[in-house]
């Protein structure tokens, strides 16, 4: 194998590639990437076993067709730290030489038999969409999936067809994000499926131009997404997803519209003092009211206008929940709806997109009597 190519791209391509590589892994091989030279182009080959990557630079001079199989973290640290602007692939022996100018590395190769085989995009029915709207939809919902170890089904996104509407939804049972876009299905029907939240958001990382088409297909077991330069493939988790619809009811008996903005910036000021402590928020008419005491920082109070005509109310919520909503809202007015202090809230944050945070109960007593009961 002998390729040129440019070194930023192969930065970039190696910097995807990496993001599959395990921490841990039984099996060393899935810690490389399969390069693959072809009479026009160079691929490259990544999987946890879990979601599958096959990324082509097509701008590329092949000199001499081949496979090599070079450690993937290893490689874009020589890459990165190569002078040049082009940089030269090929196999001396059992070695991959990457050079560039006057400098070089060698390094160890794995048996190309030895890697994983990463399939191909071959569905004659997908479901289009244009690149920068998926995009948009995994960053609405990929943040409310479940990182700490738990109920397996919510460290993914499910991914469904709604008639015409594709729809994402993420939660870890404390939160949930929903947002979804209409799409022309092109007679493809599938069950909600649970994908990681990994490979939803390596479908965004390959994506180069937000206004290209990308084409996703669907079977019982993966999901593949084709781009211009990319395929990417992910097996789908088995498990139950929470059932959801109850957390959007049709009437609320509060609803209250704010400036995202001054929302955030008040809710910004709560958090400084009260962090993962909940914020009391007090509606009163065309008033809200938030209020946060921690024990170790203090107390902080502010009061904005607000769109608001009924009884007075209240509800408390952890300020950093909450701001995950805030800095993806779409609107320049955010709507909150709730039916009382202990239901959930339901952010509204666009036409199709929707966030409800589970409410959090929190002590009303002076700072001192807290402060005095927590050392007695």
């Amino acid at each position: 194998m002998k390729v040129i190519c440019n070194r930023e791209k192969l930065r970039d391509a190696l910097s995807i590639a990496t993001q599959l590589v395990p921490t841990k892994t039984t099996k060393p091989v899935l810690e490389n990437v399969c390069l693959v030279a072809t009479d026009h182009a160079l691929e490259f080959l990544a999987t946890d076993q879990e979601v599958a990557l096959r990324y082509t630079l097509d701008d590329v001079q092949v000199g001499e067709t081949g496979v090599a199989v070079i450690p993937a973290r290893l490689a874009m640290e020589v890459v990165r730290d190569l002078g040049g602007d082009t940089c030269q692939i090929e196999m001396i022996d059992t070695r991959c030489r990457i050079s560039s100018n006057l400098d070089h590395c060698d390094l160890v190769t794995a048996d190309p038999d030895e890697f994983p085989v990463v399939g191909r995009f071959e569905a004659k029915k997908h479901v289009s969409i244009q690149g920068g709207v998926l995009t948009k939809l995994v960053g609405q919902t990929s943040f409310a999936a479940a990182r700490e170890p738990g109920r397996y089904a919510m460290h993914g996104i499910q991914i469904s067809l709604q008639g015409d509407h594709l729809q994402l939804v993420a939660t870890d049972g404390r939160r949930l994000a929903k947002a979804s876009t209409s799409v022309d299905t092109q007679g493809v029907t599938t069950e909600p499926l649970i994908v990681p939240t990994r490979g939803m958001q390596l479908f965004s990382r390959v994506i180069s131009d937000p206004l290209d088409q990308v084409h996703l297909e669907f079977s019982p077991d993966r999901i593949g997404m084709r781009t211009r330069g990319a395929q990417v493939f992910s097996r789908v988790i088995e498990g139950q997803f929470p059932i959801y619809d109850a957390l959007f009811p049709e009437e609320h008996k509060y609803e209250v519209q704010v400036d995202r903005d001054v929302f955030g910036q008040k809710m910004r000021l709560a958090a400084s003092v009260g962090q993962e402590q909940g914020v009391r928020m007090q509606l009163s008419t065309d008033k809200l009211n938030l209020f946060v005491r921690s024990i170790s920082r203090g107390e902080a109070e502010a009061s904005m206008e607000a769109v608001y005509q009924g009884e007075e109310a209240e509800i408390a919520f952890r300020p950093d929940f909450v701001l995950d909503g805030v800095k993806r809202c779409e609107s320049d007015v955010l709507t909150l709806c709730f039916n009382g202090p202990s239901s959930p809230g339901e952010f509204r944050l666009g036409e199709q997109y929707r966030y409800v945070v589970m409410p959090v109960t929190i002590d009303t007593r002076p700072v001192a009597a807290t402060a005095a009961a927590a050392n007695s």
